[in-house]
C-alpha cells in the first residue's frame, strides 16, 4: 500500500469513529467551559495582585462569553452572559471606564431579552438597577437629581459630626444644599506612611469658612476625620482608619447630609471581663441573671422629635407630638426596668433637639439589643384613628409613604428616592427580627387597649423607610401610639392613665418577643406583669 493510500485510509477510519462516537468529537461541553471560567474567576477573586491588571479581568470575561457562544440557546448560556456582565460591573468599579459600564449593561439587557424565563433575568434586572445608581463595592457615585443639575448652585460643607464606640463609628457630613458625591476606600500604603482611609468627594462644593477642618476621633477604630478644598469646586472629606471591617454610606435630605457608618474588627476577646460603672453595680444578682438569660440586656427608647422639632400638632391647642412622645417614653423606660430587668437608655430625657441619624447612632454606639422609637400619628383627615407599628423596609402603600415622609420631615418624592438605595443599606439590617418584634408589640397593644377602651382601631404592622431606623444594628421599630390629630385619641394621649396602659402593652409585646426568641428567658426569673 502506498503512503498516500495509507493516509487516506487512516482519515476514513477516523471519520467513521467520530460518526459512531459523537461524544469524542464534542467532548467539551458548555458546562465544562463554565467550570473552567469559574476557576478563572475564583483565582481572580482571591488574588488582589491579579485584580490590578485589566487583562486578567478580560481573560475571565472571554471564558464566560465562550460558554454562551458554545450553545447560545442552551441551559448554561444565560449563566455565561450574567457572569460576563458581573465581571464587567466589578471592573467598572475599579476602572471608571464608561465602556466597561456599557458592556455590563448590554450583557444584562441581553439576558432579559433572550432569556425571559431564566432566573438570571431577575439577577440581571437587579444588576442594571445597581449600575444605574453607580453604587456598590469600594467605589460609588451618587448622581445629582435633574433639578439640582439645572440649579447648578454651589453647596457649602457646613460641618462634621461623629458618634463612636470601639467597633462602630458614624460620621455625618453636613451641607447646606444637595449635591452629588463619590467615595472610595484606599488601602494602607506603608511606602508613603499612609493608613487605610476612606474619602468622600462632594462635587460642586466649597468648604464653609467656619467649618472645622479636622476632628480628632482617636478611638479603636478611627484616628480622625478631616475636610479640605480638594479642587476649586470640590470638597474632600477623609477618614483615617485604624481597624476596618466594612462601611456603608447614604445621604439624607432636608437638610442634606451624608451619613457614613464604619465597622471595625471586634476588639473584645472571648472570656474577657466586662467593666461596669458604679451605676451598673447597683443591679442585683437576680437582675443580672435575667439579663444574661434574655439576650436582651439593653434597650434604647427614642422619644420622637424634641426641641425646635415639635412633631405633629394635636387636635387640642398647645398639644404637640414631642411632649406626648417624651411622657410615654419615660413611663415605658420605667416599666421596662421594673418588669423586664433590662437597662434602658433614652435618646433624650428632656425637650432636646436631636437629628434622626443621631438617634440611631446612639443605639449603635451603646450596643443596644432593641431600639424602640415612640411617636404619635397624624393625618389631614381628623377622623383617622388607630394604633400601628412600623419596621424598616420598602413602603408597601401610599399611607406608609406619607407617614414616613412626615416623620422624616421630608417629601414623599425624597422617600421614593430613598427606596432606590434601601436594598443596599439593608443587607445587614435585622429585618426579620424587627418584623417579629413589631408584630408582638402591635398585637399586645391592640389586645390590651381594646379591653380598656372602646373604638380601638388595629391598623396593623407596616413597613416604610424611616430615617431614624436606617443603619440600626439591632431589631428596631417605630410605634405610632395613636392619632394626635383625632379629637378622641388626642384627649387620650395626654391622659396619664392611657399612657400607662399603652406602656404596659408595649412591655408585654417585648416580653412576648423575648419569650419567642429565647423560650427559657423568663423561667423562674422575671415577675409576672
Amino acid at each position: 500500500m502506498s503512503k498516500k493510500s495509507f493516509i487516506l485510509l487512516y482519515f476514513l477510519i477516523c471519520c467513521i469513529i467520530a460518526i459512531m462516537q459523537p461524544g469524542i468529537s464534542s467532548a467539551v461541553t458548555a458546562r465544562d467551559k463554565y467550570i473552567k471560567a469559574e476557576v478563572c474567576y475564583n483565582k481572580l477573586c482571591k488574588s488582589p495582585k491579579k485584580q490590578k491588571y485589566r487583562h486578567n479581568w478580560l481573560n475571565c470575561i472571554e471564558k464566560f462569553q465562550a460558554v454562551y457562544r458554545h450553545d447560545p440557546s442552551g441551559p448554561w448560556a444565560a449563566a455565561g452572559l450574567y457572569m460576563s456582565g458581573n465581571l464587567y460591573q466589578k471592573l467598572y468599579k475599579r476602572s471608571y471606564k464608561k465602556s466597561d459600564k456599557k458592556e455590563a449593561l448590554d450583557l444584562f439587557e441581553r439576558i432579559i431579552k433572550r432569556f425571559p424565563k431564566s432566573r438570571y433575568k431577575y439577577k440581571a434586572g437587579a444588576a442594571i438597577r445597581a449600575l444605574s445608581m453607580s453604587r456598590g463595592g469600594k467605589v460609588a457615585s451618587i448622581t445629582t437629581p435633574k433639578k439640582q443639575k439645572k440649579n447648578n448652585k454651589t453647596s457649602t460643607v457646613t460641618g462634621l459630626r461623629f458618634w463612636s464606640n470601639p467597633s462602630y463609628t458614624r460620621v455625618v457630613i453636613d451641607a447646606d444644599r444637595e449635591t452629588s458625591y463619590v467615595h472610595r476606600l484606599l488601602r494602607k500604603d506603608p511606602s508613603i506612611k499612609k493608613p487605610q482611609r476612606l474619602y468622600v468627594d462632594l462635587k460642586n462644593s466649597i468648604l464653609g469658612k467656619e467649618t472645622e477642618k479636622r476632628i480628632p476621633i482617636n478611638d479603636n477604630l478611627l484616628s480622625d476625620t478631616r475636610a479640605g478644598q480638594y479642587t476649586h469646586d470640590s470638597v474632600r472629606v477623609v477618614i483615617d482608619i485604624k481597624s476596618f471591617k466594612n462601611y456603608k454610606i447614604f445621604s439624607l435630605k432636608n437638610p442634606f447630609r451624608i451619613v457614613i457608618d464604619v465597622w471595625g474588627k471586634e476588639t473584645y476577646k472571648a472570656g474577657s471581663k466586662v467593666i461596669t460603672s458604679k451605676k451598673d453595680a447597683k443591679i442585683t444578682t437576680s437582675a443580672l441573671i435575667k439579663q444574661l438569660a434574655l439576650g436582651v440586656n439593653r434597650i434604647v427608647i427614642d422619644p420622637g422629635h424634641g426641641g425646635r422639632d415639635y412633631g405633629a400638632p394635636g387636635y387640642l391647642k398647645g398639644v404637640h407630638e414631642k411632649s406626648v412622645a417624651l411622657n410615654i417614653a419615660k413611663k415605658l423606660a420605667k416599666k421596662i426596668r421594673e418588669k423586664l430587668g433590662c437597662k434602658v437608655i433614652m435618646t433624650r430625657k428632656g425637650d432636646k433637639y436631636l437629628t434622626l441619624e443621631e438617634r440611631t447612632a446612639i443605639a449603635n454606639t451603646k450596643n443596644a439589643d432593641l431600639f424602640i422609637s415612640i411617636h404619635t400619628n397624624a393625618a389631614r383627615n381628623r377622623r383617622a384613628y388607630g394604633i400601628e407599628t412600623y419596621f424598616l423596609n420598602f413602603a408597601t402603600d401610599d399611607e406608609a409613604i406619607l407617614v414616613a415622609a412626615r416623620e422624616n420631615a421630608t417629601s414623599t418624592k425624597n422617600i421614593s428616592d430613598l427606596q432606590t438605595i434601601l436594598s443596599d443599606l439593608m443587607q445587614n439590617a435585622k429585618i426579620n427580627e424587627s418584623s417579629r418584634l413589631a408584630y408582638h408589640v402591635q398585637e399586645a397593644m391592640y389586645n390590651h387597649m381594646k379591653k380598656k377602651y372602646s373604638r380601638i382601631n388595629n391598623k396593623g404592622v407596616k413597613q416604610a423607610p424611616f430615617y431614624v431606623l436606617l443603619g440600626a444594628q439591632m431589631p428596631s421599630i417605630l410605634i405610632e401610639t395613636s392619632f394626635i390629630s383625632n379629637s378622641r385619641e388626642c384627649k387620650r394621649l395626654i391622659n396619664s392613665k392611657y399612657q400607662n396602659h399603652l406602656c404596659d402593652a408595649i412591655v408585654k409585646g417585648i416580653r412576648n418577643y423575648i419569650k419567642e426568641t429565647s423560650p427559657t428567658a423568663f423561667l423562674k426569673t422575671i415577675d409576672k406583669g
